[in-house]
């Protein structure tokens, strides 16, 4: 791919390492095209752009197709007066974007949400282990503390999550027939805030002061800390007012800090024992505590709330032959093992891949940060670029997870693509913040809750298939991810375990 700059550029010797992912045996050195406008100008326009003029993926189509280059440099949202500096250097291909999981080599303080930090009152005065870099002294004790809380609780995933999504099932069944279609979202907004707490803190929340409302106390707080990243899909006749509202200033924590602190009252009772355990490991209490509803709340829940309804979205519209295919693998395998077990589902292949192709299209985390610790040179498929110490890099995951030099029919949603010899390209699966064939440590900013993930998203195919031979969606989009109608629904004719 072609670049901007001079057709004079001095070449670059490849790594054996870096020969894997590059059939030449040297890349162009080349400058970043792209700039980033006069300063307040040009952020506002390209946030203009990204927002209302061209939309998110557009903007980056026209800008890779522009420059001819999947690395360039842009302004990237919310830009004035929520971020200091909107100057990123733009990655959109799966060779180049693995630098932001090296921490030798990219700072992590304070990206999480990118260009702009949310205020610290919306996680009771402190920065979040997701905020910290690894070099900082608590980022070490509070991924200890999550691994702990993911490895004590994990003999209560897979029941728990039976009993909690076979309500959801049975609340499907019911709209359908009484409505004609089911809104998936918001049955499963509910239910897995539900299940979190049972299957974590093994607390259900209708017993507590929140009853049925938590998942609306953090849908509205989530809301605050990401309404700089997204829009409402308004007319554009008022696009402007939303723009100054959600993308300008922030939205003021105390709107929000009652409902967070009746989140945060349950879970200091509920998270009891685990929190003597974070005090014994010299960490706050209190910091702990707000350290482990955001990783439930934010991470755990955010990242259900958007990949549940994008594995229906994608399952449902691939059809009755996909559904035939996993409801087979499935009810074999579970009848072979006599029940949903860890054993069972390691031998469904078609629906691990399936959850697999679901991350890999449609990631639940669209974004990835860095801040360049040295002078870095970062290589692209064809070409090699200079990005200079404390330069912002910027990755775009759903154009690195669709690169067409990687995978075959990249923007199809392929359920197999990961079976067999497939699952070698499961590297390229970056949803994470880390490669799926890596595992998170307390040395990296790899999500702790990886494999939790991967896990509940085949128990959502392994329960559905058990229970519905196939089904019918409809699909449209709401804010940061899919909004899921299921319009029809099969109950499956043979009876299952």
């Amino acid at each position: 791919m072609s670049s901007s700059t001079s057709s004079t550029v001095r070449r670059r010797p490849v790594s054996s390492t870096e020969k894997e992912e590059s059939p030449n045996s040297s890349l162009p050195m080349k400058q970043i095209p792209g700039n980033y406008g006069l300063p307040f100008i040009g952020p506002i326009k390209d946030r203009l752009d990204y927002f209302y003029n061209q939309g998110r993926d557009e903007f980056f189509k026209t800008r890779m197709q522009k420059y001819g280059s999947t690395v360039f440099r842009a302004n990237m949202p919310p830009g004035p007066f929520m971020a200091s500096n909107p100057n990123v250097v733009v990655l959109l291909d799966a060779v180049s974007f693995p630098v932001l999981f090296d921490v030798s080599k990219v700072e992590k303080r304070d990206l999480f949400t990118g260009t702009y930090m949310p205020s610290t009152a919306l996680t009771g005065g402190y920065r979040v282990c997701a905020y910290l870099d690894p070099s900082e002294p608590n980022h070490t004790k509070l991924k200890r503390l999550i691994f702990l809380l993911l490895s004590s609780r994990h003999s209560k995933y897979i029941p728990e999550f039976h009993k909690s999504f076979s309500v959801l099932f049975d609340n499907l069944e019911t709209e359908i027939k009484n409505k004609g279609e089911a809104n998936f979202n918001n049955l499963n907004d509910k239910t897995s805030f539900d299940y979190l707490l049972k299957a974590y803190f093994d607390k259900d929340p209708a017993e507590t002061k929140i009853e049925s409302k938590g998942s609306n106390y953090v849908t509205k707080w989530l809301f605050f800390q990401l309404c700089p990243l997204i829009t409402l899909g308004l007319p554009k006749l008022v696009s402007f007012v939303e723009d100054i509202l959600l993308h300008t200033f922030p939205l003021p924590p105390f709107l929000v800090k009652s409902d967070y602190m009746k989140l945060y009252d349950v879970f200091y009772t509920s998270a009891a024992a685990l929190l003597d355990e974070a005090e014994k490991m010299g960490l706050n209490r209190k910091e702990a505590c707000h350290n482990l509803l955001f990783v439930t709340c934010f991470n755990a829940y955010g990242g259900m709330k958007i990949l549940f309804p994008a594995l229906m979205k994608w399952v449902g519209l691939a059809g009755e032959e996909l559904h035939k295919q996993l409801a087979d693998e499935i009810r074999a395998a579970v009848k072979a093992e006599g029940g949903v077990t860890l054993n069972a589902i390691e031998k469904m292949p078609l629906t691990k891949s399936a959850v697999y192709e679901a991350l890999r299209i449609e990631p639940p985390v669209m974004f990835q940060y860095g801040k360049a610790k040295k002078d870095l040179v970062i290589e692209s498929h064809d070409a090699a670029y200079e990005v200079k110490k404390g330069e912002m890099i910027f990755g775009f995951q759903p154009f690195a997870t669709k690169d067409p030099k990687i995978f075959d029919k990249a923007e199809e949603y392929i359920a197999s693509r990961f079976v067999g010899e497939g699952e070698k390209l499961l590297k390229y699966v970056f949803w994470s913040n880390g490669r799926e064939t890596e595992n998170p440590t307390e040395e990296n900013k790899q999500c702790p809750g990886k494999d939790f993930v991967v896990l509940v998203a085949r128990l959502l195919l392994v329960e559905f298939f058990l229970r519905f031979d196939t089904f019918t969606v409809e699909v449209s989009t709401i804010l940061l991810g899919p909004s899921v109608k299921v319009k029809s629904l099969t109950t499956a004719r043979i009876s299952t375990p």
